[in-house]
């Protein structure tokens, strides 16, 4: 690695986010209008980025009114010139696109490699800086700013290091706020971001820069430390490292980077990372992986004994990386490397107190369990117990005495339920979207009747174990949200039962909490 790094602690960077444009490049992922606008003012106004890129011009007409419609509330609400499109350098039509859109920034898309521009647009070096100045000049005119994308910028440097200095070099007395660095292709490795970058800033110090890294090789985050070492102020981002092919750089992995490892500060609100995670998953449809750093279902949860065993002790198995500072709360796993100290710390959160005789029987009936692959929530845990100790730490105050589900080809299903909530018996009848919801939609009406409140299903996760065998036990793990969010589990051959089973365990989860609300109030 050449030259010396520049002293960074302390120092302030801004984030540039591109989950609506560049993000939304991930292959199947699109959004609406409504989901645009969410996204944008989550991302502004929680999150506290410091722009947006939202769009591309002239993509369709459904883009437009997203846009459209981003820019009319960024207008109201003083952020406009946060919010930028990016255009093509086509004269004026992409620059009226983004006007009639509301907007005032166009982020241009030039060529940053000799290759692109001779071999793409079949033009010389020359003939494409005229084209660029022309639209800067228009976009001057309209009242537009303008930041330049240079294109394929990292082959550029490797294979035509002269040209990107060539664009650079006229570029940068035009009207052009920032000139943006993108591996476009994720080619390179963080030696290479470390020298390319620190060309880019001894070469032109008075540009502005900004990098924007690909995933390809699974070094984004590791290219945009070397970036920022390097000299960059800005980097690029999008929500949970969606975007073409392998994705970009993670917001929740480039923040906490920047705070932890690099000494910098941010305007971004860290808090609410985990926020706009799950609001992104949601829209685009693609999830999570469970072990995704800062963002992931289980990466602030402990599996093991003996590190429950340490936290008890002094916390000696914390990091920096605590899950408040994100929104989310540690948790311990129940399965076989559990140990005693991982599940004696799931029954303090329940308020369940036992002897170690009767730990030890609960510890061997979880590790039985999690042998079998079951999945073990922290919800069922009082259900182990009573079954284990044959108790009543968890009373069965919901049971189902029957229930009928129908589907007929054409017509909407239907579901007739009789249940029993504290020795009296409700019937109820309703039809649904599916079996399931038709089920569900009957429970809710008793529940309604009964003036009890019932929670919002937040996510329905359904595995099957593979190799093709129909009558394989199917595993439903159905999350749930009232006053906190908790997971029921049901498990049979049968998709619906299975679901069925899992409800009927939220509904004694809720109704012991709705008895003991009731008591604490009298």
């Amino acid at each position: 690695m050449t030259g010396k790094t520049v002293e960074i602690s302390g120092k302030h960077l801004t984030i540039m986010d591109t989950t609506l444009r560049d993000g939304e490049q991930t292959s199947g992922v699109s959004f609406s209008e409504g989901e645009k606008l969410s996204v944008a003012k989550v991302l502004l106004e929680d999150v506290k980025v410091d722009r947006i890129e939202i769009a591309s011009a002239r993509v369709s007409e459904g883009e437009f009114k997203g846009t459209k419609r981003v820019m009319q509330w960024a207008a109201q609400k003083g952020h406009l010139e946060k919010v930028e499109v990016l255009g093509f350098v086509d004269d004026k039509i992409s620059l009226q696109w983004i006007a009639d859109a509301g907007g005032k920034v166009i982020n241009l898309l030039c060529k940053g490699s000799h290759k692109h521009v001779t071999e793409q647009l079949r033009k010389t070096p020359e003939q494409h800086i005229e084209d660029i100045k022309q639209v800067i000049n228009n976009a001057t005119e309209m009242g537009i700013k303008v930041n330049v994308y240079l294109e394929d910028w990292s082959n550029g440097m490797r294979n035509s290091r002269d040209y990107v200095h060539f664009m650079v070099e006229n570029l940068k007395n035009e009207k052009v706020d920032r000139i943006m660095l993108p591996d476009t292709l994720g080619i390179l490795d963080p030696d290479e971001t470390y020298d390319f970058c620190k060309d880019m800033i001894e070469s032109f110090p008075d540009v502005d820069f900004d990098f924007h890294a690909h995933n390809d090789y699974d070094l984004a985050i590791a290219n945009v430390f070397h970036a920022i070492k390097a000299g960059i102020r800005c980097v690029h981002t999008t929500v949970n490292g969606l975007g073409e092919r392998a994705g970009n750089a993670p917001l929740s992995s480039v923040i906490a980077t920047i705070k932890d490892h690099l000494k910098m500060k941010t305007n971004v609100n860290e808090a609410q990372l985990n926020k706009v995670s799950k609001l992104v998953e949601s829209f685009s449809g693609i999830r999570i992986p469970t072990n995704k750093p800062l963002i992931g279902e289980f990466v602030f949860t402990q599996c093991s004994g003996i590190h429950a065993d340490g936290d008890s002790k002094n916390n000696l198995y914390f990091n920096e990386l605590l899950p408040e500072r994100f929104g989310r709360t540690r948790q311990y796993a129940l399965g076989k490397t559990s140990g005693k100290a991982n599940i004696k710390k799931n029954l303090e959160e329940l308020g369940i107190e036992l002897d170690k005789e009767s730990l030890k029987k609960v510890t061997n009936r979880i590790i039985e369990l999690a042998d079998q692959k079951e999945t073990i929530t922290s919800d069922e845990l009082p259900y182990i117990v009573a079954d284990v100790l044959e108790n009543d730490f968890f009373e069965q105050k919901v049971r189902v005495i029957n229930y009928s589900v129908h589907y007929t080809m054409g017509l909407r299903p239907v579901a007739s339920v009789s249940i029993e909530i504290g020795k009296k018996i409700y019937e109820e009848f309703s039809d649904g979207d599916g079996q399931y919801n038709a089920f569900v939609n009957s429970v809710k009406k008793i529940y309604k009747r009964l003036e009890k409140p019932f929670p919002v299903l937040v996510d329905y996760l359904v595995t099957i174990p593979p190799g093709g065998r129909t009558n394989a036990l199917v595993e439903t793990v159905i999350t749930w949200r009232n006053n906190h969010e908790f997971k029921t589990k049901g498990l049979h051959p049968d998709q619906n039962t299975a679901a069925i089973l899992a409800t009927i365990r939220m509904l004694n989860v809720i109704e012991n909490d709705y008895n003991t609300e009731n008591l604490n109030k009298n």
